[in-house]
This record gives structure tokens, C-alpha cells and sequence, in this order.
């Protein structure tokens, strides 16, 4: 028996095959969040991952936009016979406590990389999440999301600066050697990819400092790599921290998602 793991994010949704005994994913298929309200594009690419694969009748998801999640429920019920259940409906107390104010206000994107973190790392880590938003996640060894900080997302700068500024032309971040651009291409990269850098390492220091802990930085999402000779810290690269954490409150949660 196979089950469907997955994270609905603001640009891409990710869907996984995991195998139910030994929790290894075996497939992965990557949606565009916004083509999910047409049904041809869903048959289209769920069909390549689960096919005739025998699949539990529950899925998890994680899901930041619950509009998609709706018409994604829906789809998976009346073509499947799949019920996808969000992950903050399950238990997740067990495996990490949530310390901030106000629970819901948690992206399940950012419980999950919590719960992914705390299982496999075990010590204290920051979480640095390259999404629609950059966001930074602060987990104790012991089990604690402390909280984190929200920054815009490198490609929503971008678009928003070439769409409101008629002289900048539309372009993709890459790493820039020099700080001064000789060109606006190079400006841009350079504000870009320095800039960033510049915010990723004073936000960790920061951390640091008003804990006065240390702590394993990881990085995941799309720009994970791109920063990795620019930043004063070492750290590890984890790109399925996400999809492991709905694992791992999957496992917590198995007999009631039987």
C-alpha cells in the first residue's frame, strides 16, 4: 500500500508516492499551484504518479492557500476516492510543541519543516525555507518551535521590481563575483544575490544572539543552493524537509488515517 504525501504551496505544489511500510518516497510530481484549478491539468499529473498504484484512501498535505487544497480535496475524492486531510487537523503536540502566540497563525509548510528537522537532526536548528516568502524557523533539540521570521521571496522581489519599474528589464538571479555592477544587469544581481546573502547571514547571527544558542542551519527550497559560497555559516542542504515532516506526522498519525 502506497500513501500520497503532500505540500500545496503559493507557486509550487509538491505530491508524493510514499510506500506506507518503509516510508520511502518512490515517486515525486511537481504542480504549478495555479494550474490546479483546471482539471485536465490535475488528471494530467496525478495520473503519472498514481495510476494504478494501490493508494490508502487517506492523504496528508500541508497546504499554505486553502483555496487550491479545496478544489485539490475535491479532485482527489471524485477521481480516487482520496480524502486529503491538512496536517494541522492531526495531532502534532506529540512530536513538536508549538511556542508562539497565536497556533494558528503557523504555516503547516513551517510545522512540517519543524517536525522534519527536530526527527532527523536532533539538536538545535534553524530552518531557512527559499519559497514564495523566505522564511527562517527556529527548532530546540528538545522538541520546541521557538518561531521564526518572514522575509519576501527572492523571485516575488523580482517580480515585483520589474513590474513597477519601467527601466529595470526581467532577469534571474544568479551569483554575482563583483558588488559593483557595470551594467543594470549586474546591479541587479548583485543587489539580488548580496543583498540576500547579507540578510541570511545577519538574521542567523541575530538568532544567535537573543538565544544565545547555536544551531545547525538548513537550508530548502528553490534558491537552497545558489548561496552557498556567500554564507559565513556552514550548513546543510535538505530539499525534501517538508515532505519528511508530513511523513513523520503521518507515522504519528497512522491508525487514525487507516
Amino acid at each position: 500500500m502506497n500513501i500520497l504525501i503532500g505540500d500545496i504551496g503559493n507557486t509550487i505544489t509538491k505530491v508524493c508516492l510514499v510506500k506506507n511500510s518503509n516510508s520511502k518516497v518512490k515517486k515525486i510530481v511537481y504542480l504549478n499551484t495555479k494550474n490546479i484549478s483546471s482539471k485536465n491539468y490535475l488528471k494530467k499529473k496525478l495520473n503519472g504518479i498514481i495510476g494504478k498504484q494501490s493508494v490508502n484512501k487517506i492523504a496528508l498535505f500541508s497546504s499554505v492557500v486553502p483555496k487550491y487544497q479545496i478544489i485539490l480535496r475535491t479532485f482527489l475524492r471524485k477521481s480516487y476516492k482520496v480524502f486529503l486531510k491538512e496536517i494541522k487537523e492531526k495531532k502534532i503536540n506529540k512530536i513538536v510543541k508549538i511556542n508562539i502566540k497565536n497556533k494558528n497563525q503557523v504555516g503547516s509548510d513551517r510545522i512540517a519543516n519543524a517536525v522534519g528537522v527536530y526527527k532527523k537532526y536532533k539538536v538545535n536548528c534553524i530552518v531557512l525555507d527559499f519559497g514564495t516568502a523566505t522564511t527562517f524557523d527556529v527548532v530546540t533539540k528538545s522538541g520546541v518551535y521557538n518561531g521564526g521570521i518572514i522575509a519576501p521571496g527572492v523571485n516575488l522581489s523580482i517580480k515585483s521590481l520589474t513590474s513597477s519599474a519601467d527601466q529595470i528589464p526581467p532577469f534571474s538571479i544568479k551569483k554575482q563575483k563583483k558588488v559593483i555592477g557595470k551594467n543594470t544587469v549586474e546591479a541587479l544581481n548583485s543587489g539580488f544575490y548580496w543583498g540576500y546573502s547579507g540578510l541570511i547571514n545577519n538574521i542567523i547571527l541575530k538568532i544567535e544572539k537573543e538565544t544565545r544558542q547555536k544551531y545547525k542551519v538548513i537550508f530548502t527550497g528553490g534558491y537552497a543552493d545558489l548561496f552557498k559560497s556567500s554564507i559565513i555559516r556552514p550548513f546543510t542542504v535538505d530539499k525534501n524537509i517538508t515532505i519528511r515532516g508530513i511523513i513523520e506526522i503521518y507515522k504519528k498519525n497512522k491508525q487514525r488515517l487507516s
